[in-house]
């Protein structure tokens, strides 16, 4: 169990061009993986491996790698910034121990920074803070710990401070240690010194250092008493205090450096080591039995029964499907049959693999607290589970978010239409956010995602990776449907099968509500039998896939079971089906449904001479602006604008600003259509009420 105590299971994750993946190739080149450092401008990062990610300079699909540092194991897994592909980033914090979280030191905390954070949160991963670029004009350090407080609500603990500001910035000065961190420039960074802290940085560094202690005797009754003696605390007691609040998420050390000059890593590496947690640090997983649904824990230990969890799933040219999974207790090996839920399949293990970006190394076994992939594996998905034949666990399953854009796809020729269908097939199981339907109205197939970006990157793949020569439409809104008032309907079936006269009817009451679908039973055993509720709410949430306004998905609905009735004689579960189906249908036509439209949340940082125009545009796209902060001689705007108008904004933000200007978007919420919008976009509305209502 001694291997496990030096394994650390990180992910590393930021804002788009916060330096994120420069970042994690500095870490591979200084422990040795990689012997040359690529760059991502020039589309040589080696954890950037997709054609896509070379060409545009930026992360897509997380990616998986293992080196070493101080005898530690680091697993590493680099995340998208872009929020297209925030999905990346959610299903691998699953699954790690701790997390890296690279802040850019001019934007500081930007939108994707507070989605990566809040998931983080959600999974409650250790992290520690890092603070990049802080060679560029206009970064600005302390601007950025007062961002983490106001903007992301936490505890900041500075353990280091910058030697030098913007093009001065010449290295890190460590609190901890009272060292300043010198780096030489003609071995790449590979070569540092620790010297004595200049004499006009002793004041700032004493400063900080006590507010670093003061928040450390908080935690620790020894720093404590060590402390209002005026007494020297040692190293190792700092550490090691530093080290259990960041496991217990009392606060989250910040670091500094910039990663593109070679500055600031190694002691990066040495906190990922010294305060991230191994996977005995943390508490037990906790699951359930697949068939009992009693809770079931697995301790981070070779000798308990297998239990993984399936986190990516990954379409390689050469060997077909991989199946990425962290492992937290017992083994995997060769050979060795172990079963897979919620299937309740077995099948026997053919091939291991340790993963380093696109690259394998094929081992005969990995143990607890280990990642890596199995070959071959059919029939599994994201977020199922692997577990020991004779001690089933089932973790929960991953949520994703529903796609928000839309775009028609056909085949260039007729002949390829197969290809297409077993294309798009294989992308859906890699990418659960991606989705497809095919409209038996128009039909068309239709392919759904997170973005403009996410579309234009599974089109180009299609064509390239996949040989599918095909044609897309024009990315449209994915609209949604919901009620506006409360309302109730009944819903009656009676039919005779087989001779029998079965009879069933429900009652149910529909009112809006703020978010999602929620369905509860509100009816007595005897109107209903409970075991036909998961089948009645598996019809509803059919009905809801396609409204019957314009055959939109619905949301932002509370739909109450009040009251039923059957023929005791031939109870029958297709029958209150039926029933459901015609009373949600009546509930919904007198519930006045509208139309919803995704609103995305807008952050534009713009030199202050363009800031007016900027303004003007975006209320003409019916976007609000809800505040703006100053950044040097820049601005940072905070708004909403409807999706629908952002379509082609980078080009009209870049023309507007003479290319200075840049944005973010992340989806924010679900809001109204408004009627005159309506009118513009469904013009034959009124036409298809009155046919389908």
């Amino acid at each position: 169990m001694e291997y496990i105590k030096k394994i650390r299971n990180i992910g590393i994750a930021a804002h788009i061009d916060a330096g994120k993946t420069t970042t994690t190739e500095r870490i591979l080149y200084y422990t040795g993986k990689i012997y040359r450092m690529g760059e991502v401008d020039e589309g040589t990062a080696t954890m950037d491996w997709m054609i896509q990610e070379k060409e545009r300079g930026i992360t897509i699909t997380a990616a998986a790698t293992t080196c070493f540092w101080r005898e530690h194991q680091i697993n590493i897994i680099d995340t998208p910034g872009h929020v297209d592909f925030t999905i990346e980033v959610e299903r691998c914090l699953k699954v790690l121990d701790g997390a890296v979280i690279v802040f850019c030191g001019v934007g500081g905390v930007e939108s994707q920074t507070e989605t990566v954070w809040h998931q983080a949160d959600k999974y409650k991963v250790p992290r520690i803070a890092f603070v990049n670029k802080l060679d560029r004009i206009g970064s600005d350090f302390e601007r950025v710990i007062k961002m983490m407080e106001e903007r992301l609500s936490l505890k900041p603990l500075p353990i280091q401070i910058p030697y030098g500001k913007e093009e001065n910035f010449q290295g890190v000065i460590d609190l901890v240690e009272e060292v300043l961190y010198i780096w030489y420039e003609e071995t790449l960074g590979a070569k540092y010194e620790k010297l004595p802290i200049p004499d006009d940085y002793q004041e700032i560094a004493k400063l900080m250092k006590e507010k670093m202690v003061e928040v450390l005797a908080d935690e620790n009754e020894e720093i404590l008493e060590r402390y209002l003696k005026g007494e020297k605390v040692d190293i190792d007691l700092i550490k090691k205090t530093i080290r259990k609040g960041t496991i217990n998420l009392k606060f989250y050390p910040v670091l500094c450096g910039s990663a593109l000059k070679n500055k600031g890593i190694q002691p990066l590496l040495d906190a990922i080591v010294d305060y991230l947690p191994s996977p005995i640090d943390l508490p037990p997983v906790v699951g359930f039995h697949p068939k009992s649904n009693k809770i079931e824990e697995r301790k981070a230990d070779i000798s308990q029964p297998l239990s993984a969890l399936i986190f990516k799933i990954q379409n390689d040219v050469n060997r077909g499907l991989l199946s990425y999974f962290r492992i937290y207790s017992g083994k995997i090996r060769i050979g060795k049959q172990i079963l897979v839920v919620p299937t309740m399949e077995k099948i026997r293990v053919n091939k291991i693999l340790l993963m380093h970006a696109n690259k394998q190394e094929e081992v005969e076994e990995l143990k607890a607290g280990e990642i890596g992939a199995l070959v071959g594996l059919k029939n599994v998905k994201t977020g199922y589970t692997l577990c020991d034949l004779h001690a089933p666990i089932a973790f929960e399953p991953l949520t994703f978010p529903e796609p928000v854009i839309f775009a028609t796809i056909e085949p260039k020729t007729k002949k390829d239409e197969k290809k297409l269908i077993e294309s798009l097939e294989l992308l859906m199981i890699e990418d659960p956010t991606f989705k497809v339907k095919y409209d038996e109205e128009t039909g068309q197939r239709i392919i759904m995602g997170m973005g403009e970006l996410h579309l234009e990157i599974i089109t180009d793949r299609l064509r390239r990776d996949y040989g599918v020569p095909c044609h897309v439409g024009k990315p449209q809104v994915s609209y949604r449907e919901t009620i506006t008032k409360e309302s109730v309907g009944v819903g009656k079936f009676s039919g005779i099968i087989d001779n029998k006269l079965y009879q069933a009817e429900i009652t149910l009451k529909i009112s809006p509500k703020e978010k999602g679908i929620s369905i509860i039973f509100n009816v007595d055993k005897d109107k209903i039998p409970e075991d036909f509720y998961p089948k009645i709410e598996e019809t509803i949430l059919g009905i809801t896939n396609s409204g019957l306004l314009i055959g939109y998905p619905v949301t932002n609905l509370l739909v109450e079971i009040i009251d039923g009735n059957y023929n005791k004689e031939n109870p029958s579960e297709f029958a209150f089906q039926m029933a459901a189906n015609n009373a949600f249908n009546e509930a919904y036509k007198n519930g006045m449904p509208t139309i919803l439209e995704p609103i995305m949340n807008i952050e534009i940082l713009t030199p202050e001479e363009y800031v007016g125009i900027i303004i003007n545009d975006l209320i003409a796209r019916r976007g609000k602006i809800l505040r703006i902060e100053l950044i040097k001689d820049y601005r940072l705007l905070f708004g909403t604008v409807p999706l629908k108008e952002t379509f082609g904004y980078a080009t009209v933000i870049r023309s507007l600003s003479s290319g200075r200007a840049t944005y973010s978007m992340h989806f924010s919420h679900y809001e109204k259509l408004p009627e005159e919008e309506i009118k513009k976009i469904f013009p034959y509305l009124s036409e298809i009420i009155k046919q389908r209502l």
